[in-house]
């Protein structure tokens, strides 16, 4: 398990004392899941936002590098539209349903909480759906903690 992971359940379990989530958008989006007790269960590992969107560019011949803006619009008229939503929607539709997996193998029967965390503001502004009740968190550089609350 890399350090990232490691500070982001630390500072999970000492800042919030509840069974939580927490969502962190990378190079890979990672899902690490702790009790209220500081227990870590374990997580999931699926490609980050720009990863995928650089693959899917790497990986096809005429699609073109594209600026991940937050789409107007799911059907996207254009190229880069569509690569806009398909990229950013896709991910958060891919969260929100990874979320709902674990809520429902939580063991304790408790309903956790979802924080969610980035290098960058532009990266977890809330794409999920509004059901999962993400608050919004970033690293907090030059602090013992990586994870500090948004206002």
């Amino acid at each position: 398990m890399g350090a990232d992971r490691i500070l982001n359940t630390l500072a999970a379990a000492q800042l919030f004392r509840r069974d939580t989530i927490v969502v962190d958008f990378g190079t890979a989006t990672t899902f690490d899941c702790i009790t209220a007790d500081g227990h870590f269960l374990g997580g999931v590992i699926m490609p980050g936002i720009r990863t995928a969107s650089d693959a899917l560019i790497r990986g096809t011949a005429k699609l073109p590098a594209t600026d991940l803006m937050p789409p107007v619009r799911t059907i996207g008229r254009r190229t880069e539209e569509a690569i806009r939503s398909g990229v950013l929607l896709g991910t958060a539709d891919a969260v929100d349903g990874i979320v709902r997996r674990i809520k429902a193998e939580w063991p304790n029967g408790h309903t956790p909480q979802v924080i969610a965390t980035a290098a960058s503001r532009a990266w977890s502004r809330p794409w999920s759906a509004r059901s999962n009740r993400c608050t919004r968190t970033s690293p907090s550089p030059g602090s013992a903690s990586p994870l500090r609350r948004w206002a």
